[in-house]
């Protein structure tokens, strides 16, 4: 149980980035088929030793990956399992088994769908029917060993199984695949029975491969956030007076928000106005200096990734003024990475706010 937890505790930490800033962009789950290729080792229950036990296993599976959460999949297992007694006397013949499976991804269940997530742990349950053949090295024994359940040419059995696989995400399209599955069947798979009573038999697959999605795992939404235009505000008139004083001016003040798109930090060309309007008003007021500072959001991504994005928006963003003309000593550039959010709304966090004064 808390070895469960902890995987799903680091599957939920292992999320990517996301979104955006002016024209942000929202990404959703794209519905897609899938193709797994797997091979492994099975182990057959029996009354020999564990190794001696152990046969070659492979499986091909296509599905469909309904929602992050849901899939179905009809898989082709097989190659060869073994039986054996316990002086250690081996037998081994060949099956196909082609079942349908549904998986369960219980990391998508609990932390949401991520399209940057690493990690993915999935339950499986399905049915199967296991057709065996090649059962000569039974037959060459049933002359010595009781085999009450043996059986010739074919033998088909209805199988139910259930497991686990883990997804490690390699790119968009392709993960690494590691999957263990108990499957269990009619007592006469194996050709033994230790008595007229029936029991189960159950043979255990891991197996490890690769997960490919046959076409596109996403969709991008570009969605349009407005932009505030601050208003100057009114200059207040003076009161008239016998002997008028003279007017103290406030020095002049400029703010600019500077916003990015999820893990840019080169200035989009929809925000080069601001930064020319910056510029202009430097010129205009060579007396004032400004502090450039970055920010990245703290819904995305991890600490120390964000704080080179932040520092990498605020460096662009001082390079702009000084190539403009702007001295260099009147340009303080700092970076906060997420230590600190200016905005209510997590995705305007990626962002440079220049204040000159």
């Amino acid at each position: 149980m808390k070895f469960a937890k902890f995987l799903l505790a680091a599957a939920l930490m292992m999320s990517g980035l996301s979104a955006n800033a002016q024209e942000t962009e929202r990404i959703e789950f794209n519905p897609h088929m899938f193709l797994q290729l797997q091979a492994g080792a099975q182990y057959t229950l029996g009354e020999a030793k564990f190794n001696k036990l152990i046969s070659p296993n492979a499986q091909l599976a296509l599905g469909y990956q309904f929602t992050p959460v849901w899939a179905l999949r009809l898989a082709v297992n097989g190659w060869q399992s073994k039986g054996g007694f316990k002086n250690n006397t081996t037998y081994k013949w060949n099956y196909v088994a082609p079942g349908l499976d549904v998986k369960f991804n219980l990391v998508n269940a609990i932390g949401g769908y991520n399209p940057d997530r690493v990690f993915g742990l999935n339950i499986i349950v399905g049915a199967a029917a296991n057709i065996g053949f090649n059962n000569d090295d039974a037959a060459d024994l049933a002359r010595t060993y009781v085999m009450r359940k043996l059986w010739d040419g074919t033998c088909v059995n209805p199988v139910g199984r259930a497991g686990f696989d883990l997804d490690f995400r390699l790119s968009k399209c392709v993960s690494l695949n590691l999957e263990c599955m108990a499957n269990g069947t009619l007592e006469r798979y194996n050709s033994k029975a230790k008595s007229d009573k029936s029991n189960a038999d159950w043979y255990f697959n891991a197996l490890a491969g690769i997960k490919i999605a046959l076409g596109k795992t996403e969709n991008v939404i570009p969605v349009a956030v407005p932009v505030v235009i601050e208003e100057p505000a009114p200059k207040p008139e003076p009161k008239p007076t016998p002997k008028p004083k003279p007017v103290v001016k406030k020095a002049p003040e400029m703010q600019t928000e500077i916003f990015y798109s999820i893990r840019e930090t080169v200035i989009p060309e929809s925000e080069l106005g601001k930064v020319n309007n910056l510029i202009g008003f430097l010129k205009a007021n060579p007396e004032t200096k400004v502090n450039v500072t970055g920010y990245a959001d703290a819904g995305t991504g991890n600490p120390k990734i964000n704080m080179k994005y932040s520092q990498g928006r605020a460096e662009n963003v001082a390079k702009a003024l000084t190539e403009a003309g702007i001295d260099a000593a009147r340009i303080t550039v700092d970076a906060k990475g997420d230590t600190v959010q200016p905005f209510s709304e997590n995705d305007k966090n990626r962002v440079t706010i220049a204040i000159a004064k």
